[in-house]
């Protein structure tokens, strides 16, 4: 019997990935097959229906291998994270064409035209990829023109390749961001969604849930090492990253939103609800 995290790993009773084969025994093996996200968010939830629990996110632009593609919902694994779910099928098409930039804003605009007076088609999260194929200026104003003829003001976008120096300014970006379970994006975002966002934007690919991420991130820290920006505390269950050595900043329930606040008002508050700080971590590459 395989012994491995079904979040992680793609395989159900009856169906696998084909890379899998040493582990599966009564499986079918299929091999994945490659789809790009073309909405701007899709949730990836942990059974087949819509009402089941939102695990995670995909955004614009975001590929995934594809294993078993039904009518309403699609069983496949992110190729940004590893993590596996299922996703709505319309929201998903084939490749056709290189992703060239990724939106290094919050939230931007998605225009049936070069004109920020026209109307718009959608909206798109920080982290979205899109294929740039032309540039228009219109009124002083830069456009980009995408693959699918829609423009984005160019300044909200950046070359694919751009890395931002410092996550927690990435991070801090995103101060007043609804809090949503499951969100990774610039519309709704949870305390892991929050850095791994800002982490993937900064360079550094990091798993997605909160248990994954006190486990795999950095290195722990002793009780007597002074905290710094950039840092990350754990509780069960939640995460926060400290902005300096006094103050956090996270996603929360309690505020509802991405808040800035000192880190002796988070363990207060937790402390009540009988949850204690368990571990603190420091991410090994530069921020």
């Amino acid at each position: 019997m395989i012994h491995k995290d079904p979040r992680l790993y793609p395989f159900r009773n009856d169906l696998a990935d084909q890379h899998l084969t040493k582990e599966m025994t009564t499986q079918r093996l299929i091999q994945g097959e490659k789809k790009r996200v073309n909405t701007a968010v899709a949730g990836l939830f942990k059974d087949k229906s819509k009402k089941s629990e939102r695990q995670t996110e995909c955004l614009f632009g975001e590929e995934l291998l594809i294993f078993e593609q039904r009518e309403n919902m699609s069983w496949g694994q992110s190729l940004k994270d590893n993590y596996v779910g299922y996703i709505d099928t319309k929201a998903l098409c084939t490749p056709t064409i290189e992703q060239t930039h990724i939106v290094s804003v919050p939230r931007t605009f998605q225009y049936l035209q070069a004109d920020l007076r026209g109307p718009v088609e959608s909206a798109l999260s920080m982290g979205s990829k899109v294929s740039v194929v032309d540039e228009i200026e219109t009124r002083n104003t830069l456009y980009s023109i995408l693959e699918n003829g829609k423009a984005i003001v160019s300044c909200h976008l950046s070359p694919i390749e751009h890395i931002y120096e410092d996550y927690v300014t990435v991070a801090q970006t995103l101060v007043g961001t609804p809090y949503l379970w499951g969100g990774i994006s610039g519309f709704g975002i949870d305390c892991s969604g929050l850095v791994q966002l800002s982490m993937m934007m900064a360079g550094q690919m990091v798993l997605r849930d909160t248990d994954m991420q006190q486990k795999t991130i950095g290195k722990q820290l002793t009780d007597d090492e002074i905290l710094q920006r950039g840092d990350l505390i754990f509780w069960k269950g939640h995460v926060a990253i400290m902005v300096d050595h006094q103050n956090i900043i996270h996603a929360n329930g309690k505020s509802m939103d991405v808040m800035i606040e000192p880190l002796e008002e988070a363990i207060a508050y937790f402390a009540k609800k009988n949850q204690h700080l368990i571990v603190k971590r420091r991410p090994i590459q530069k921020i």
